[in-house]
Formats: structure tokens, C-alpha cells, sequence
């Protein structure tokens, strides 16, 4: 467990969604129930928010003679497989793979102007146009083209439609470059097809880092060659003594290839010092005292550690993060750092000076939770802020004096973004040690000014983790996670004139039906105006 500003209501675009809705209105007067029914979803009516929208034309109707039009690239062609491969199904059309003709759905990559994941989306009654610099962009345009469609569309049985794409145009690009959720997997231990869940899940809000937990006291989830017993022992049990797993190094290069299919970069995280006691038990000579504790399946914290003083500690750290770093094609390798309690401080700045270079060693960049900035992170390192509104100022000020040295800061507070925090006291699955967090305070933070002292400059972005010590099923993620997880992505994407409570308590209800479309689980927050059933 680690642990409002007022801004601009968006007036001109809820302005023109309501025209639009009320254009769609005029358009069906007099016709059958059902075409009144059809009004497109407003370009407006999507999480997170677009930086630009502006309504107007007429609606795009996809029909049985739409093809889906892609560059000549691979990445292209990829993109738009993945988005026949959502249409399909539910619109029971053949909407072929093509790069020629006109009209329809056109998948465009140009060159410049839109960054490495901005998108401009433009439609009218010929077709629509999605245009991106980079295939991240144009994935990222594809969610919204998703979220434009009745939210039958995500269902994998022929639906009735109609299929319409409201008329306008939307550019977008993201507020911050990395916009993560993490997914504890090693208090309790999720499969790859339930990780694969969650990916396909993360990409309809644009989140585009996948930081996965990997250790902890109470399970080791990934296999080390070097080091067999961390998996096969140290793997071998979970929080309430159930059979735990890890994951084979071709199943976590499944997962990696996957992640990168839906445009999320794999962050694998390897605690240390701390939260060590499933690699102590596998290996007596990590301990100071040569002797292996047993394995444990509590959810205390604070009581392992590495030996710093030993040679053997930092042989494992390199076999460890070699391993890990040539399984992972992405920049990032997070080496944890926090609830370090029962290492001293400076056998804990002694540990960090020393592992770091490790991981720089191997072509990666570090990041820790915040507790490293309390000794000397490398440069280019970020830090994992997981405090509280109520954290100390003597701990804000540490970090942000570190942020203004050049370390850049991912937010991640835990009475905002912790997503296994309950919702309330009734909640029964989650955890309270950092208060209870209903949606609003989830949403209604601006990550910008949220740290005294830390130059806007420093903010990467923002991390939505999610611990499992009660979560044992999809289910129990996808409820904790949902709705919250929505509000953590906008937050890391969505310019700050957009972030208005009201406007967003509206848009985040529409995005039920696709939720049940989906098979989602989810809290239904008393604090928002869900459609009724």
C-alpha cells in the first residue's frame, strides 16, 4: 500500500453539443420512434475531454457498403484491423480493409503536426477522417471514433444500429506524455488473460503506461533464470495463502506484445529494498542473517529488507534487472523504494546509489516511488509521489525540492487516485488507510498546481495503481477501478479548461451503457446521474 481548483466550465462546447443534439432533434421530426432514437452521441461526450471540438454538418451513417481506407503502412493497417475487428461484430457489415477509394472510414498518417499521439477527427456525411502523426494517434483517435458510436457497438453479436458519427471535427493531443494505471499482481496473482482484460480496458481512455507490480512480501510473479526459486518457491502463494503464479518470460513477452498491440508501454516494477520477503524466503543468502524466512501471506508492511551491506544483494540486483530489461522493449524500469521501514537511511541512500546505475546500466530508466528523493536519484529518474493532501510538508517539500533538481514527478496520490481505496464505508472490497474516495475527489484535483513547489515543468504525468490485498477476480478490479479509473486517464490527457465536475459527472454517465455493452463491472456512484435501465 503506498500512499480543487476552479477552472473554465467548457460553456462553447456543452453549448454546442446541446445545438447539435437539438439539430439531431429537428432532423427526425415526424419520423419513426426509432430514427428519433438514433440522434448521434455529441462529439463533446467523450472521456477523457477533447482539447478542441467543433460540432456541425451532418452525421456519417456506417452501413454495409463502408470500407475502412488505410495508408499504405503497416501501422495503419494495424490500427484499422484492430477497429474492424470492434465494427464487425456488432454491425454485422464486412467493412473491408482497403488502401483505396473514397469516403467512409479513412485512417490517415501525415507528417507533422499532430505530435506523437494527437489525432484530428473530421466528420461529415461522406465519411470520417481520422489523422495522426504517429499510429499512437491514430489509435487514440479510434477510442473516440468508439465513443461516438451507440454503445451497442462493442458487443460482439449482430445489433440493430443505426451506426451514425455525429458531424464536426475534434483535434486532440494529451495534456502529459505519460498517463499510467498499475495493477498489483503479486499480493494477488492475475493471469495473463486477465491482465489482457485490463489493457483492452486502459486503451478506451487513452492510458498509455502499464506499470505492473511485480514483487512484493507475498508473491514474486516473474520468472529469473538466474535466480529459478524466486518464481517457482517465492511465486508459490498470495495474501491468504492461495496458489499464487508468476509469469513465464514468454507469458510476460505475451503480455509486453499485447500491451504494445492497444499503444501501452509495459513499466515492470521490481520492489526494493523492501517489500522483499518473497525473494528472502526463496533465498537464505540474501538475508543478513544467511537464514530464509517463511513465506508470508498477510498484508502488513514495512518488516524485509535487502542486506545492504552483502555483495550477493546487488549480484542479485543485476541478474534481476538484466533479466527484466532485456524483457522489456520499454524505457522505464521502477525499482520501488518505498516502506523501505526496516532498512536504515543510509544503508537505504547506500542501496539506491548502487541499484540505480544498475538499471541505467542496462539501457533503462528509473523510477522509484517518492521515498527516493529522500536519497539521490539518478538523472533522468522520476519519482512516484504517493502521498496524501495531508502528507507533511517536510515530505512535500523534499520531493518538490528534488523535482526542482531535474527529477521528474509522476502524481499518484493515494486519497485521489488510489483506485483499491473504497468509495465508501459500505464498499466491500478495497482498503481505507487513506481515507474513503468517492468519484468526485478522484477527478476534481488539478495535477499541475497539486504539489507545492513542483514546477509544473517537472509533472509527467499522472498513475492511477491499483493494489490487490482484497482483489481476487476481473470483477473486483474492474469495481474498484470503475468509474475512477476515467477521471485518473482525463486527468493525464484532457487540457485544464476542460476539468469542470458538473460537465464531466454527465459525460462519465453516458459511458455506462458502453460499460455494460462490455461486460464491465462498476460502482454506481450515488454523485453521478447514470442513465436509468
Amino acid at each position: 500500500m503506498r500512499r480543487n481548483h476552479s477552472t473554465t466550465p467548457r460553456t462553447p462546447r456543452i453549448l454546442g453539443s446541446l445545438l447539435l443534439v437539438a439539430a439531431a432533434g429537428v432532423l427526425t421530426l415526424g419520423a419513426a420512434p426509432v430514427a428519433e432514437a438514433a440522434a448521434p452521441t455529441p462529439l463533446g461526450q467523450v472521456v477523457p475531454a477533447p482539447a478542441s471540438v467543433e460540432p456541425g454538418g451532418t452525421p456519417y451513417r456506417i452501413t454495409r457498403a463502408t470500407s475502412v481506407r488505410v495508408d499504405d503502412s503497416a501501422e495503419a493497417r494495424r490500427v484499422g484491423s484492430y477497429l474492424t475487428g470492434i465494427l464487425r461484430p456488432s454491425t454485422g457489415y464486412p467493412l473491408p480493409l482497403t488502401d483505396h477509394g473514397a469516403g467512409g472510414i479513412q485512417l490517415r498518417i501525415v507528417q507533422g503536426g499532430f505530435g506523437a499521439e494527437g489525432y484530428r477527427l473530421h466528420s461529415d456525411a461522406a465519411g470520417v477522417t481520422i489523422t495522426a502523426s504517429a499510429p499512437a494517434g491514430l489509435f487514440h483517435g479510434v477510442q473516440t471514433l468508439r465513443q461516438l458510436l451507440p454503445a451497442a457497438v462493442e458487443k460482439k453479436t449482430v445489433q440493430s444500429g443505426p451506426w451514425q458519427i455525429a458531424g464536426g471535427t475534434i483535434e486532440d493531443r494529451p495534456r502529459y506524455s505519460y498517463r499510467g494505471a498499475m495493477l498489483d499482481v503479486s499480493r494477488h496473482f492475475f493471469t495473463v488473460a486477465q491482465v489482457k482484460r485490463y489493457i483492452d480496458q486502459l486503451a478506451l481512455y487513452k492510458i498509455n503506461k502499464l506499470h505492473l507490480h511485480l514483487s512484493d512480501d507475498q508473491g514474486w510473479r516473474i520468472a529469473i533464470d538466474s535466480w529459478p526459486r524466486l518464481a517457482t518457491y517465492g511465486g508459490s502463494t498470495e495474501v491468504g495463502g492461495g496458489k499464487g503464479g508468476y509469469y513465464t518470460k514468454a507469458q510476460y513477452r505475451e503480455i509486453v506484445a499485447y500491451a504494445a498491440s492497444r499503444y501501452l508501454e509495459v513499466v515492470p516494477e521490481i520492489d526494493m529494498p523492501g517489500h522483499t520477503n518473497a525473494a528472502l524466503a526463496s533465498y537464505a543468502e540474501l538475508n543478513c542473517d544467511g537464514q530464509a524466512p517463511p513465506l508470508y501471506t498477510g498484508t502488513e508492511v514495512g518488516f524485509s529488507s535487502l542486506c545492504v551491506p552483502k555483495q550477493v544483494t546487488y549480484d542479485f540486483a543485476d541478474d534481476v534487472v538484466r533479466e527484466l530489461a532485456a524483457l522489456t522493449p520499454g524505457r522505464y524500469l521502477h525499482i520501488g523504494g518505498d516502506e523501505a521501514h526496516s532498512t536504515s537511511h543510509a544503508d537505504y541512500v547506500t542501496f539506491m546509489d548502487r541499484v540505480q546505475p544498475i538499471v541505467a546500466k542496462y539501457g533503462k530508466t528509473v523510477i522509484g516511488w517518492h521515498q527516493l528523493t529522500g536519497a539521490h536519484p539518478a538523472k533522468g529518474a522520476l519519482a512516484q509521489y504517493w502521498g496524501l493532501d495531508g502528507t507533511s510538508a517536510t515530505e512535500k517539500a523534499q520531493v518538490a525540492k528534488a523535482a526542482q533538481n531535474g527529477t521528474g514527478l509522476i502524481l499518484s496520490p493515494a486519497d485521489r487516485v488510489y483506485l483499491d481505496m473504497k468509495y465508501t464505508s459500505s464498499t466491500a472490497p478495497g482498503t481505507k488507510w487513506a481515507g474513503y474516495v468517492e468519484v468526485r475527489r478522484s477527478y476534481d484535483w488539478n495535477p499541475g498546481a497539486y504539489l507545492p513547489g513542483a514546477p509544473g515543468s517537472a509533472i509527467r504525468g499522472v498513475e492511477a495503481p491499483l493494489w490487490s490485498e482484497t482483489l481476487k477476480t476481473s470483477a473486483d478490479i474492474e469495481y474498484m477501478a470503475f468509474p475512477r479509473l476515467p477521471g485518473a486517464a482525463e486527468l493525464g490527457w484532457s487540457p485544464t479548461s476542460t476539468h469542470d465536475w458538473n460537465t464531466y459527472k454527465l459525460r462519465l454517465a453516458a459511458q455506462a451503457p458502453r460499460w455494460d455493452a462490455l461486460g464491465i463491472t462498476y460502482y454506481r456512484s450515488p454523485q453521478v446521474p447514470w442513465p436509468q435501465n
